[in-house]
């Protein structure tokens, strides 16, 4: 595979365009707002200097990189001719599936399509498709540019060729590819979303203020960021979409989102995309946070 399509100019997309660009591969980044695409390049951009600061890459491979990556609008142009398409849209599963049956009508037959879905069921995505061998997920972590896991889930019809060539081609981006089965939030968020839900209800019924119950996480369980600041970064309606998609997956009341939770998305305070989630972030912003985990690395 040489010639990828990341369709999704966001956080994620931008990301994953700039892990297959760096390793060498061909990138067409797909969105349908030509500012977001700028954005994503200006991003990609600002991540490459960072690396370069850290000594990571030099300035010929922060070029290569850049010259690796071409923006479009138009579905047709971005993905007629790709080996593999990664799907980096909103966690909407009517979204999903509208961009995958699209691309199956404009796609290669050889073309493997993976979805970097948090949560949403491969076998669901690949059910309105005509090739559910060739369609799998490949759930990268934020900033994809930083962070080893890969999850790569497979659908209840997923092929061991296409599982396989997935495998190595996430340890060519020098990442560490983990192969899970197709559950309601796979194992990350499976695990992880629960844990962010009950720092929440803890805040919720008293027992501990943000800060408090950040920092007991932090010291006392070695995480480097507590669950209230990683679900701001993560975003608050992400968070709500994948809790629901659990809960509604398994049908236990115990994936059930708190209502402090759905009140903040209700009101707006999606975290720090939106300036406010549980800590302030007016003054600051996601870009810090995003550069210390290249400091870090």
């Amino acid at each position: 595979m040489k010639n990828i399509t990341v369709i999704g100019s966001g956080t994620m997309g931008n990301g994953i365009a700039h892990a297959f660009a760096q390793f060498g591969y061909l990138v067409n980044l797909l969105d349908i707002n030509e500012q977001m695409l700028q954005k994503a390049v200006n991003t990609i951009t600002k991540n490459l200097d960072r690396q370069i600061l850290k000594g990571n890459i030099s300035e010929e491979q922060k070029n290569n990189t850049l010259k690796n990556i071409t923006t479009h609008t138009d579905i047709v142009l971005a993905s007629s001719q790709a080996d593999l398409v990664v799907e980096a849209a909103s966690e909407n599963i009517d979204i999903k599936l509208k961009i995958f049956k699209q691309l199956d009508s404009i796609c290669k037959p050889s073309t493997i399509f993976a979805s970097n879905t948090s949560s949403i069921s491969i076998t669901k995505i690949a059910s309105v498709t005509q090739r559910p061998d060739k369609v799998i997920g490949m759930h990268f972590m934020n900033p994809v540019p930083v962070m080893k896991l890969v999850e790569v889930i497979r659908g209840f019809s997923t092929s061991e060729e296409v599982c396989n060539l997935i495998m190595e081609t996430s340890k060519k981006l020098n990442k560490n590819p983990v192969e899970v089965n197709d559950f309601p939030g796979f194992v990350a968020n499976k695990i992880l979303m629960p844990m962010i839900n009950e720092a929440i209800i803890t805040l919720n019924e008293g027992v501990a203020g943000v800060e408090e119950i950040d920092t007991v996480m932090k010291l006392g369980m070695a995480h480097p960021m507590g669950p209230l600041q990683l679900a701001d970064f993560i975003g608050l309606d992400i968070c709500l979409n994948i809790l629901r998609v659990i809960q509604d997956g398994f049908g236990n009341p115990k994936y059930a989102p708190c209502p402090l939770l759905i009140n903040m998305v209700t009101a707006g305070n999606l975290g720090v995309k939106s300036g406010k989630g549980f800590y302030d972030y007016s003054n600051s912003g996601k870009d810090l946070i995003v550069a210390s985990y290249f400091n870090k690395k």
